[in-house]
């Protein structure tokens, strides 16, 4: 079986037949392949999975996510257009901006930094490779809390 490219399920070319991987309480399909990379936190190979359609690496041990710089605003977009409700934001936590991890793409030092965006989290950032590492329920807590960037601006007068 292979990984459909443009849809969330694996095909057989043999026998024609479609699996769609049940999706987690965050939305991820996790499909039963490995990719090249490992996870920071484990160690443990990262599998192919997708969230909304979006393709990344995840974890199946801490359920961490390793998330294309150049998508992550189209997987928060596409979260938050079928969330109701939002989530009130938890102060961040400064103690996460010691955490060190290494790439797991290059193998270099990860930035560690509080995102700029809604959710107060703190999150890890590969600026060589363009990838981005979010801890289990931090993709989340962005894609509910307010996000006061869109606010209406104040009619001109």
């Amino acid at each position: 079986m292979r990984i459909e490219t443009a849809r969330d399920c694996l095909a057989c070319d043999y026998c024609k037949y479609i699996y769609f991987p049940q999706k987690d309480d965050e939305g991820v399909s996790v499909f039963p392949e490995k990719s090249d990379e490992s996870c920071p936190v484990c160690a443990v190979p990262l599998m192919h999975a997708s969230i909304a359609k979006v393709r990344i690496e995840y974890c199946t041990h801490c359920r961490g996510m390793l998330v294309s710089m150049g998508v992550f605003m189209t997987i928060v977009d596409e979260l938050r257009a079928g969330q109701t409700g939002t989530l009130v934001e938890p102060p961040p936590d400064p103690s996460e901006l010691h955490i060190k991890l290494d790439c797991p793409h290059c193998h270099k030092p990860m930035d560690t930094h509080f995102y700029s965006g809604p959710g107060n989290v703190v999150m890890e950032a590969c600026d060589r490779c363009e990838l981005n590492w979010l801890d289990h329920g931090k993709l989340m807590r962005i894609v509910r809390s307010p996000d006061h960037s869109y606010r209406d601006a104040e009619p001109m007068a």
